[in-house]
Order: structure tokens, then C-alpha cells, then sequence
């Protein structure tokens, strides 16, 4: 099925206003009055810019979920095809902060010994993605994976993103960026995975969703069934916050239980593919789950393979990868997909290829 052309995105995006004209929303406490303490660290700007790809000015995909058919405004969004990143964060990982302290003990050894030399290797494959966090959302991403954690030695209530090494960013930072892009764009709507936790006590729980609260406020959709773009507009409502802590989860009605993701693991495409379409032949989740076709390494292909990185693991699996994503369907069946998240979402058509998907259910 062709995509509709410019002339039919404008009638629905006019359609859209008409029917859910933009409300007024109040500016959350956070954004004019933030913490003392985490605020204080100025963020850095990402050490792995040499990757980035030129941001799009104009991308098709900034509002595409407005810009639907209204025949898909009343299918709830586990039932839609919705383009995640994985690892969202990473463009902004430090090889001058310590590595993570759920590396393996020989790596912590390791970096604490040669820094310098082993540092640099941790970083490029622990990279996954070039765009920050707002070029991704204007890229179309509706899925961010967010892996927190408070550094070691760091700063009480500082909190930053993870995975095998630290992020300049902060946590409470960023939310605060993709909230201000959600006042930009009304009628999107974002799923956001709070994942890791590494070093939060429970107190840190309690700070830092104080501060999804005070950041999103009444973006944020309680947890219940999962609703409906139309519902979702009629209430102002833009954000279902997961959080992988069964705690703070039971304490928060604001807060869903953590998305299952369906990670391979592997180093092939074809053993990835292989393994999703097992996955499939189980059996959908009931709510929202993620799709990753995001390649893993391993430290046999690491030795093989000493200069490369996962950026040259990924980019030539891309095609293959991207084909197995057309070949989908979303919608309530048991072999649909959901939000399927990728690695280098900037990259090739990834995004477009996922949100084309929900023109099947047209066609049903």
C-alpha cells in the first residue's frame, strides 16, 4: 500500500486540530523551580559527536501519529506499530567516566588499570545510537529506553543513563528536554522504559519519580488498559511511563510495570530474525512489548574483529534487518508486533519502515 501523499497528511493533521484543538497547559513546578542539588552539574554536549548524523529540520515523521487516519484514532496503542529506539541514550556516553558496575569484575579491573586503552574500546561498542534524544523524537521515535543509574562517588541525587559506561546527561535533565518537545507536539504521544536502576536505593526511587511527576504532570497517563489516541487527546495526556521497580510502581498509580522486550542476543541477523519469529510463534504479550532487532556482540566477535565497533556490526545488517521489519503486521493478533526498536534509528529506513506498518490495519 502507497503512503498517503502531502495533500492527504494535511487533511487529517486539519481534521485532527478540528476535532482536538490544543488546550492550554499548565507548566509543571519542576520546569521553573529545579532541584538545587541535581541541577547543579551543567551537562556536557555528547563525546561520541563524530557519529551523529546532521539533524533533519523538517522531518515527515515529527507528528506522525497526528497525522494518522482517524480510522486508527480508536485502536489502542498495543495494537499499533510504534518505532523505539534501543538504548536511547548512548549518544552521550563518556570514556572519562567509570564504567558501569554491572560490567563483569575483569573489566572493572581492567578500566581501573588501563584506562586509557580500555576506556575508548568500552565506548564504541556501547554506542547504539547518533541522534539525541530530540532529533530521534523528530525522526518519528515514540519508544525511548532509559537506563538509569546513580554513578558511583557521584553527587547524592545526580542521576545519569547507562549502559557499560556513563552519559554526561542527566536524567532529570532529559525528561526535562522530551517534555518540553511534547508541549511542541500535542498530539504525540511517547512510551518511556525506566530501566537498570543500577545504584538506586529507594529513596533515589522516590526522587526520581518525584521528578517524572513535577517534569510531565498531568501528561502522564495513570496505568489501566491502554488507551486509544482519541482517549489520549481528550484528556491531554502524552506519556505512559514504564518502571521496571515493582515498588515504586505499587506506590504510583502514575507509574505501568515494565514492558517486556524481546532481546536476542545474538551477533547474526539471521539468528536475530530466527529468534524474534520464535518469539512470535508464543505468542504476543497482552499489553505493550517491544520487538528488538538491535545485534549484541560478544567478546569472541570483539577479539575477531579489534578496530570495529557495533556501529560496523549493525549498518551492514541494516537491509536484512529492515526487510523482516516490513514483512510485520500490528494489531491484536498473536504473531502482531508492537513497538519494535532498533540501534542506529537514524540510519537507512528503520522509523519509516515501522510506521508504514499501521496502514495494514487499513486494509483489515
Amino acid at each position: 500500500m502507497r503512503a498517503p501523499g502531502p495533500g492527504a497528511w494535511l487533511a487529517r493533521r486539519a481534521l485532527t486540530c478540528e476535532l482536538f484543538p490544543a488546550r492550554p497547559r499548565p507548566r509543571p513546578l519542576a520546569r521553573s523551580l529545579r532541584s538545587p542539588v541535581m541541577s547543579g552539574q551543567v551537562s556536557a554536549p555528547s563525546s561520541f559527536w563524530s557519529l551523529r548524523s546532521p539533524p533533519c529540520r523538517a522531518s515527515p515523521h515529527a507528528d506522525w501519529m497526528s497525522a494518522l487516519s482517524p480510522r486508527l484514532w480508536d485502536v489502542p496503542l498495543h495494537h499499533l506499530s510504534i518505532p523505539g529506539s534501543h538504548d536511547t541514550m548512548t549518544y552521550s556516553l563518556s570514556k572519562k567516566l567509570p564504567v558501569s558496575r554491572s560490567a563483569s569484575q575483569l573489566l572493572q579491573v581492567l578500566a581501573k588499570v588501563l584506562p586509557c586503552l580500555l576506556q575508548p574500546v568500552v565506548l564504541k561498542w556501547s554506542v547504539t545510537q547518533e541522534l539525541d534524544v530530540t532529533e530521534q523524537l523528530d525522526a518519528g521515535v515514540r519508544y525511548l529506553d532509559l537506563r538509569i543509574a546513580h554513578m558511583p562517588e557521584g553527587s547524592p541525587k545526580n542521576l545519569h543513563f547507562v549502559h557499560m559506561l556513563y552519559t554526561t546527561l542527566l536524567v532529570e535533565d532529559t525528561l526535562t528536554e522530551i517534555s518540553e518537545w511534547l508541549e511542541r507536539h500535542p498530539r504525540e504521544v511517547v512510551v518511556l522504559a525506566c530501566r537498570n536502576f543500577e545504584g538506586l536505593s529507594e529513596d533515589l526511587h522516590e526522587y526520581l519519580v518525584s521528578c517524572i511527576k513535577n517534569i510531565f504532570g498531568d501528561m502522564l497517563c495513570p496505568r489501566g488498559e491502554v488507551p486509544t489516541l482519541r482517549q489520549l487527546w481528550a484528556r491531554g495526556q502524552q506519556v505512559l511511563l514504564s518502571y521496571e521497580e515493582e515498588g515504586a510502581v505499587g506506590r504510583h498509580p502514575e507509574l505501568w510495570p515494565g514492558i517486556p522486550y524481546w532481546w536476542g542476543n545474538q551477533v547474526k541477523a539471521k539468528k536475530l530474525i530466527r529468534y524474534l519469529e520464535r518469539m512470535k510463534s508464543c505468542g504476543r504479550p497482552g499489553g505493550l512489548f517491544v520487538a528488538g532487532i538491535n545485534l549484541t556482540e560478544n567478546l569472541e566477535y570483539i577479539l575477531a574483529h579489534p578496530a570495529a565497533s557495533l556501529r560496523n556490526l549493525t549498518l551492514p545488517s541494516l537491509p536484512r534487518l529492515s526487510a523482516w521489519v516490513r514483512e510485520q503486521r500490528p494489531g491484536p493478533g498473536p504473531r502482531c508486533t508492537n513497538i519494535i526498536a532498533g540501534d542506529f534509528v537514524g540510519t537507512g529506513t528503520f522509523v519509516s519502515d515501522v510506521i508504514r506498518l499501521n496502514d495494514k490495519l487499513l486494509a483489515c
